[in-house]
């Protein structure tokens, strides 16, 4: 049938993810770094996913495309919420050692956040870890651990320990540590962050990403989730270039 559906420009497409995570029929899907229409029957063709685009990349077009189907749709929602439901009973009942939430102590005089870049002066040995909690992983933060209580939160990038030397020092100091890569992490962090910051009693937000178009997708998940938490938190961004440099 002749109908208007939404059309993916893969060439403007920047990997973020934001249109799949807009797409609450489950139309659109992250395909080797890009935003690809995975089916055309699951689209409804009104478009939720156009504005959440940061780089114009979708747009409508009227062409032959098989009908909206809302009990496939319906349907496909019921099996992914009920993966979801069996992959976080997994976890619960495997008791994994590795995922269990615990506080790490350290002997460390300064405990406020490293706040301030560039030409900040350095107060410990870049050795010294000053990682405060564990697990770090978004996806396997416990969502009401105790340390999230007044805790001024660090969301970073994968990526961005590595390329930035003094990670621990300008970062983690002082602040409860989440990490992730929106690009290899088949999971809707929003949806995880909303919980975290709802349910707790968060004192400041600090997104550390890559300057890399794809590293977008962490920040989009932070301001969505502080967005539908409806708190008031101070949110800062930052963002690191590949070279290890901060851009301001």
């Amino acid at each position: 049938m002749l109908r208007q559906i939404i059309k993916i420009d893969e060439e403007k497409c920047n990997g973020c993810g934001a249109c799949a995570d807009a797409c609450h029929e489950g139309a659109i899907a992250m395909v080797n770094g890009k935003a690809k229409l995975m089916r055309e029957d699951y689209c409804d063709g009104l478009g939720d996913c156009l504005p959440a685009c940061p780089a114009d990349a979708i747009s409508f077009e009227k062409r032959e495309a098989p009908e909206y189907d809302e009990a496939a749709v319906i349907r496909a929602k019921a099996e992914k919420a009920a993966k979801k439901a069996r992959s976080e009973m997994s976890h619960i009942t495997a008791g994994c050692p590795g995922s269990m939430a615990k506080t790490i102590n350290r002997d460390i005089p300064d405990q406020t956040p490293g706040g301030s870049f560039p030409g900040e002066q350095q107060v410990s040995a870049p050795s010294q870890s000053m990682l405060s909690q564990w697990p770090v992983q978004i996806k396997l933060a416990p969502v009401n651990a105790p340390y999230f209580d007044g805790a001024d939160l660090l969301i970073a990038a994968d990526c961005t320990a590595y390329a930035f030397g003094d990670f621990h020092n300008r970062f983690i100091k002082g602040r409860i540590t989440l990490i992730g890569c929106p690009k290899l992490d088949d999971i809707d962090y929003s949806e995880k962050l909303t919980e975290i910051v709802s349910q707790n009693d968060i004192k400041s937000l600090t997104v550390v990403r890559m300057e890399v178009p794809c590293c977008g997708g962490i920040e989009f998940a932070v301001k969505k989730a502080l967005q539908n938490s409806g708190k008031s938190i101070p949110c800062q961004v930052i963002t690191v270039s590949t070279g290890g440099n901060i851009l301001e």
